[in-house]
Order: C-alpha cells, then structure tokens, then sequence
C-alpha cells in the first residue's frame, strides 16, 4: 500500500520521482530516532554486529546506528542497519541472528528491488493523478515483495548463523523474544517465518545427506 511511504508521499516537492520520495520517507524516519547514549549496551551491539561484518564479504557496505526509540531493528537506505538498544539484552545468539537479518537484507539488495516495484507503477514525476489510480495494486505488490524480502533475509541470517558456528536454534530464540507478532503489510506473521525457517533447516539437512 502507499502508507508504505508515511508521510513523505502525502508532500512530495516538485519533480520527484517515486525513488526520491521512498528515499526522502526514510530519511524522516532515521532523523526521528535518537541516538542511544554511548554505554555497555550500544558497545555489546556493536560487537555483535562487528562480528557478524567481519565474517561477511568485505564489500557489502553497512553501517549501524543504536537508537533508543523506534523498532527494534531495520535497515533503512538499502545500507543502514538500525539498532534499538534494547537488542543487547537478548541471548548474544539471538542478537546475531537480528543483526544477521538486517545485513541479509543489504547483501540481497532489496531496497533497490522494492524501489524498482515502486517505479514500475509509478514511472514519472509523483502527483494524485499518477499514484492514486494504483495505489491498490501497487500495495499488494509492494506488500508480497516485502513479505518475499523478509523470508530471503531470515534465511541469509540462517545462513550465516551457521557459518559462525551457532545453532538454529537461536534463530528461533530471536522470534520468541519477540512474541507472536500477526501478519502486516509489510512482514509475514510470526508463525510463517518459523515454519519456513524450519522449512530451510529441513532442506539443508537432506542436501547434506544426499551429499553423502
């Protein structure tokens, strides 16, 4: 739906295209959330992330900001990996697996891909007569892609949680800290996420064994 774009679509300045105001929306958001002060908790974050970066390719660009309002963790830009503070009091393993998540979602490169979604049904400048006749199917494009993009993400941190030597199961671990969250526009519920998580451990398991 275009409530994907907050406010920002609702002002857009002259000549933007779709891209500009994706862009222009995020940057609303990343400015309305502070900093954390600098203390144990951004310094175990930090690490945790550190860790992760140190085991990935050297050219997937990242940075993170710890914050202490906002979710408890998005990636904003295509490359900027935001934190809450409160992401130090989980499990590290479960952390790791937040973390991983979010840098999953900078290696797939999938704010260019929602960005080509966007431009699809809105090539040119952005106005009420060009974004209001396809706010309905662009919405449920966006919202499948989005929803694709979230299961490739849990999977790359799977992945990498595996690479670091970590169980699966503190993947799981990160979705019970969370609670049992329903389905929304833009993430899978609670419940599919797990279900294709174990779906992705299952394959890996008979790959393994047809290996052999």
């Amino acid at each position: 739906m275009l409530t994907f774009l907050g406010a920002a679509l609702a002002r857009p300045a002259a000549a933007e295209d779709i891209v500009d105001v994706l862009r222009r929306s995020q940057q609303m958001r990343l400015e309305a959330m502070p900093l954390a002060a600098e203390g144990p908790k951004v310094q175990a974050i930090r690490r945790s992330f550190e860790h992760l970066r140190a085991n990935l390719p050297d050219d997937l660009t990242a940075e993170l900001r710890v914050v202490s309002a906002g979710t408890v963790a998005e990636t904003l830009h295509g490359r900027i990996v935001v934190a809450h503070e409160s992401l130090a009091d989980l499990p590290e393993g479960a952390r790791l697996f937040v973390l991983a998540h979010e840098l999953g979602h900078v290696a797939s490169q999938h704010w260019q891909q929602m960005g080509a979604v966007y431009r699809h049904w809105i090539p040119g400048e952005v106005k009420p007569e060009t974004t209001d006749p396809v706010a309905g199917p662009l919405g449920r494009e966006a919202s499948a892609t989005s929803h694709r993009q979230e299961y490739e993400a849990d999977a790359y941190a799977l992945q990498v949680l595996r690479r670091l030597g970590r169980s699966p199961q503190d993947a799981f671990a990160a979705f019970m800290q969370q609670g049992t969250l329903q389905d929304t526009a833009t993430h899978p519920g609670t419940r599919k996420r797990v279900a294709s998580l174990r779906a992705a451990i299952a394959g890996a398991a008979a790959s393994g064994r047809d290996a052999e």
